[in-house]
């Protein structure tokens, strides 16, 4: 009786395993298909969309930081070099 039970709870916990397995390989299957759908900006919408201004302000902190960035690496590389 007690190995019915087990035998009943394996098969239980076994079909919980599939389905759930299955569930994930529907999302897979609908997260591509959205994505597929996906439709690229034309050069007139992106124009539309982007604040130049704001993004050549960004782009200029960016500049900025990376130079800061590569100078501290070549400091600590030089304080490295000296005995």
């Amino acid at each position: 009786m007690k190995e019915d039970k087990q035998a009943m709870d394996t098969n239980s916990s076994a079909d919980h395993v599939d389905e759930y397995l299955q569930m994930l390989g529907n999302e897979d299957a609908r997260e591509v298909r959205y994505y597929s759908q996906e439709q690229p900006f034309s050069s007139e919408e992106m124009t539309r969309l982007v604040n130049e201004e704001r993004l050549n302000k960004l782009l200029a902190q960016s500049d900025a930081f990376l130079r800061s960035f590569n100078d501290g690496i070549k400091d600590f590389e030089n304080d490295n070099k000296d005995p």
